[in-house]
């Protein structure tokens, strides 16, 4: 059945209009960017089936560009209106961030750097430099791969921190695994950072790990 042989409320792009964009599944979220379905298959069905290849609409906007590119129904403009649509995401939630106090609350951080960093396939490590009201002034990536003390410097965390005339920051990293615990060494670069921070006058507000579906806040833990 085509998606115009259905009831105009069972329609995605009618159903979000009237309803909103949190009424539809992920496989109708995905058929209006995919808006037309293959011989035989509506854009919804097809939807459907490329969810379950993947095993989830997460999988599906962390693939590789060859990978989602060569999913039949999908293709290099697709995936360009994807990557498009994820970066306004990313730029909207920052600019909020930069406009207003939006960072005082640990779930508002915990939101803007999963819009980051979850869908990162290797381990990254970034600050949000905040000024003395804790808006945002930038979101600065600073170092790749395995976190601990001989990957994370003080001493370049300190020189961005000064660069962007921070007055507090909030660390974040990733881990790939999908489980956010903190390890012994992310506690331990955690208050090497807060002591060389501190040198400066600088606050270090909370570290945000951000694993599969969720984050942990070593401040809210008392591992600051």
């Amino acid at each position: 059945m085509a998606i115009s042989d259905l009831p105009r409320s069972e329609r995605p792009r009618e159903k979000l209009l009237a309803n909103g964009p949190s009424t539809l599944t992920d496989a109708e979220l995905l058929a209006i960017l995919i808006r037309t379905g293959t011989q035989g298959r509506s854009a919804i069905e097809l939807a459907h089936d490329i969810i379950d290849k993947y095993g989830g609409l997460v999988h599906l906007l962390s693939s590789e560009q060859k990978t989602f590119c060569d999913t039949k129904g999908l293709g290099p403009a697709k995936y360009a209106q994807l990557v498009a649509v994820l970066e306004m995401a990313k730029r909207y939630q920052t600019g909020r961030a930069k406009e207003r106090k939006f960072l005082e609350s640990p779930d508002a951080v915990k939101s803007i750097v999963a819009l980051h960093m979850r869908a990162l396939e290797h381990e990254v490590f970034a600050c949000l430099f905040l000024d003395n009201r804790h808006r945002l002034i930038r979101y600065q990536p600073l170092f790749n791969g395995t976190i601990d003390a001989a990957s994370v410097y003080p001493r370049e965390v300190v020189k961005a921190a000064l660069s962007n005339n921070s007055a507090a920051v909030v660390l974040a990293h990733n881990h790939p695994s999908g489980v956010a615990e903190p390890s012994r060494a992310d506690i331990e670069i955690t208050r090497k950072l807060v002591k060389a921070l501190a040198m400066v006058d600088i606050r270090v507000l909370d570290h945000i790990i951000v694993g599969d579906g969720y984050q942990v806040s070593l401040a809210e833990r008392g591992e600051m």
